[in-house]
């Protein structure tokens, strides 16, 4: 059995906002930056990654709250800190722009990025993203919100939980076999048991998010959207300018882990359509 919980060979740390951000690196070209949601880690793209590698400089950061990089000090989690701190993570990089793709809070992230600095994104491919107040919760975060549950959640959070709450998160049909749900389950049980990890989704959770959806519509960079067909709260590809939405007619919310090849296929193709806005004034690595 892995241990996730621990650094892998080709892990790399960078110090930004007080943090030690773990984050992989690989491949050659253009940046393209991907961010996994919530309660998530790199490892939700590792698939993606090595579909977009050959051509790109495909970056992965763990965001704060998860994964190894861990918890905030300063326990803020409202996303467009998360903006402020991806920003300063690729600047810590010398990724002067970059493509962004996110899946679910990583999705949220990367719009309000694209909306705070435009200069810095190039292209955008949001994956069943957040950010509409009407967006459903899942489970989990429902749960966590229960003032009762909260301290127990900060001591524990048992493996069936976990469990429940992936098998919940993936399509009618998922491209996920049980090993692979296995290793998807023991990962996120291993990474969510590091110190301060259940505390920092306990307090993303309860944090009072700004709604800024009324600005998605200033968004001028070109935009991939990719959603699956039971996924709700989302008006992205009728909100933001020229942007283009594929549907995955079984995919659940876990998009990336369930279907890989789909997704890093559309955004292989997307890429290579827009190919000199996203090669221009690039950081990534020739």
């Amino acid at each position: 059995m892995s241990i996730w919980s621990e650094p892998q060979s080709d892990s790399l740390f960078v110090d930004v906002d007080g943090l030690r951000v773990h984050y992989k690196r690989a491949g050659h070209g253009p940046a393209v930056v991907l961010l996994h949601g919530s309660a998530s880690s790199l490892h939700h793209f590792e698939g993606v990654a090595s579909r977009l590698s050959a051509s790109y400089d495909v970056i992965r950061p763990d965001l704060p709250g998860w994964g190894l990089t861990g918890p905030r000090a300063d326990r803020n989690y409202r996303v467009p800190t998360y903006a402020a701190t991806v920003a300063r993570f690729l600047e810590a990089l010398g990724v002067r722009r970059s493509v962004v793709v996110g899946n679910s809070l990583g999705g949220n992230i990367g719009w309000n990025l694209t909306v705070d600095r435009p200069e810095r994104v190039s292209a955008l491919v949001l994956v069943n993203a957040t950010g509409y107040p009407e967006k459903s919760l899942p489970t989990g975060m429902r749960l966590a919100r229960n003032p009762l549950l909260r301290p127990l959640l900060r001591r524990a959070m048992p493996r069936r939980v976990i469990e429940r709450n992936l098998r919940s998160a993936v399509g009618p049909n998922p491209r996920i076999a049980e090993e692979s749900m296995a290793q998807m389950v023991e990962r996120s049980y291993q990474l969510m048991s590091r110190p301060g990890n259940r505390s920092a989704f306990v307090d993303f959770v309860n944090t009072d998010q700004p709604d800024r959806s009324a600005e998605i519509s200033g968004i001028a960079v070109p935009t991939l959207v990719l959603r699956s067909a039971g996924i709700d709260g989302q008006h992205f590809a009728r909100d933001i300018p020229g942007a283009r939405e594929l549907v995955h007619p079984e995919g659940g919310h876990l998009l990336p882990e369930e279907d890989p090849h789909w997704v890093g296929g559309a955004i292989a193709t997307f890429l290579d359509s827009h190919s000199d806005s996203t090669r221009q004034r690039q950081g990534g690595r020739p």
